[in-house]
């Protein structure tokens, strides 16, 4: 089963390497200047005022957040999904992939408005573009952050990196929202939002029963001939697990130490007959060249129609990489009838919901962050 996305191509922004203005957001391509990035305070001081100073506990030590910030840089590939949840209209935010407008995906674009954060580069960290932001507090929290580009960061203003309890990339998104609301002091909100999504998880589980106790598991295609998996700790797998699926012991087995996927060959495909294989694909061609391979073929899932195929940059694939209060409901309201479909067994089901498909990524890009070296 392949779903690219729900929506019409004209209702998207080109890629990021088309360079349009309203793709990357940067001041050279809008225009924005000094006075523009001088613009209305991003909390409300009054508000928040009381709550500070505040200290945020992270891998690279602790930061001290003395008072409300208004001028806010995140430097995390999803943090600002977290910051606009929270009320606050964040500086500059970071491109990660799919060419959004202002790297704001659907599920946010509501919650930006009419805002335009200056859009820093997916690659390294331009740190002349961030002094040039003059920020009092920059968030790094979905990020490979190392700790050498921490201590540059912090040199410039409060810098929050990613938890030291998880892998890069790998702090469960309860406790991203908890850690961005402390640092905003909007600790109640943050904790509404987590409650809102988790009860739309447990409707999701009431409405289908049928998942618990079933495998499954979230795969990727890194070259021909080599496949990722992914294991509890990814966004991706803990999607899936939210729902009642499990992800069988012989793929957590295969995970490394310190990372949060598994790499098998295609001789060892056998792994992803499972009652669910949802794929993250990068070009139109990674779905037929699957689907070639006679040991794919011959796998259960994929003679029963049990396996989903996420185009690299659909929103649908989006919003399971980002994984945040913002995107979750999104990927609920898009992807149930989807994986009931699927994990029926039953490959004539089709799922009620209108499937149209988007361009893919045509430079081969990871939907990995890209700035994190330790993976493909």
């Amino acid at each position: 089963m392949f779903l690219a996305a729900c929506g019409d191509e004209g209702d998207r922004e080109p890629s990021t390497s088309g360079g349009t203005a309203a793709a990357t957001g940067t001041a050279a391509d809008t225009g924005a200047d000094t006075a523009t990035r001088d613009a209305a305070p991003t909390a409300t001081a009054t508000e928040t005022a009381s709550a500070f100073p505040v200290t945020i506990e992270h891998r690279y030590g602790a930061t001290e957040i003395a008072r409300a910030p208004e001028r806010v840089v995140c430097v995390g590939f999803s943090d600002h999904d977290i910051v606009l949840a929270l009320e606050v209209t964040p500086v500059a935010v970071r491109e990660w992939y799919g060419g959004q407008p202002y790297a704001t995906w659907p599920w946010a674009q509501d919650e930006l408005g009419d805002a335009t954060p200056e859009v820093l580069p997916p690659g390294e960290l331009d740190l002349e573009q961030v002094v040039a932001l003059r920020p009092d507090l920059i968030l790094a929290v979905y990020s490979g952050l190392t700790e050498d580009e921490y201590a540059t960061l912090s040199g410039i203003a409060p810098t929050v990196a990613q938890s030291g309890e998880h892998v890069d990339y790998g702090t469960p998104w309860p406790e991203m929202t908890r850690v961005v609301g402390r640092a905003l002091a909007r600790a109640a909100r943050a904790e509404t939002l987590i409650a809102e999504v988790e009860a739309r998880f447990a409707e999701a589980r009431a409405a289908h029963p049928e998942f618990e106790g079933l495998n499954g598991v979230a795969a990727c295609s890194f070259e021909p001939g080599s496949y990722g998996m992914y294991g509890l700790g990814d966004p991706r797998a803990e999607f899936l697990a939210a729902l009642g699926f499990a992800l069988p012991a012989e793929v957590r087995g295969l995970v490394p130490s310190g990372s949060f996927y598994a790499v098998v060959s295609a001789e060892q495909l056998a792994l992803l007959d499972v009652d669910l294989l949802v794929w993250f694909t990068l070009t139109d061609a990674e779905q037929p060249a699957l689907e070639s391979l006679p040991l794919y073929r011959g796998l259960k899932a994929a003679r029963a129609g049990r396996d989903v195929f996420l185009g690299g940059d659909s929103p649908l694939s989006g919003a399971l990489s980002f994984s945040s209060v913002l995107s979750l409901p999104y990927a609920l309201d898009e992807l149930m009838p989807v994986l009931a479909a699927a994990s029926d067994g039953d490959p004539a089901t089709e799922p009620a919901v209108s499937l149209d498909a988007t361009a893919h990524d045509k430079e081969g890009r990871c939907i990995h962050p890209p700035d994190d070296r330790s993976h493909p």
